[in-house]
């Protein structure tokens, strides 16, 4: 399946979650077997060489494509969430949002010393979450292998803020 015709998948929903925004909702990419198998095999080439040790998918869509991923490229999958949702020992770090903080956390035992990891997402948008948990993982003492997106929001340069690792999108609108 071709870039063009998952593209066409994606749905705009105006005014979601509240007005003045355009949602792009990638569900329909998850309800076609051919279109999802086809995001797994691009993330799976472009993760292939980058010698990953483990996966950091990112609350809560990244989970079901880092999931996919992970089996595929057989490497173990952690959970990266907000604040106060994960059952044990975690390691937090805060960053900025339009309006205030937030925080991202994975599991204390998670990220390993010298380890690389793929940071997986189903959009990047503004970038923020997505450099909070590259943060978070060299705080740790780890190594960001790449930042991996099924769809790219250009026209918000969140790439930008993942400036020194390498980042892939799918798609880019």
């Amino acid at each position: 399946m071709s870039p063009d015709e998952i593209k066409a998948l994606i749905k705009d929903v105006p005014d979601f979650p509240k007005p003045g925004i355009v949602f792009k909702d990638i569900t329909p990419l998850l309800a076609d077997a051919r279109a999802f198998g086809a995001i797994i095999d691009h993330l799976a080439a472009r993760s292939a060489k980058l010698r990953a040790d483990g996966i950091l998918a990112i609350e809560s869509r990244g989970f079901i494509f880092g999931a996919a991923l992970a089996d595929r490229a057989d490497l173990p999958l952690h959970l990266v969430r907000k604040r106060g949702k994960l059952p044990r020992a975690t390691v937090s770090v805060e960053y900025a949002l339009e309006y205030g903080t937030d925080h991202v956390e994975v599991h204390k035992d998670a990220i390993a010393k010298g380890g690389r990891y793929l940071i997986v997402d189903d959009v990047i948008a503004t970038g923020g979450t997505a450099a909070a948990v590259a943060k978070l993982t060299l705080q740790q003492g780890g190594e960001v292998a790449a930042c991996l997106f099924v769809l790219e929001l250009g026209f918000l340069d969140g790439r930008s803020r993942l400036d020194g690792f390498a980042v892939d999108s799918m798609l880019v609108l």
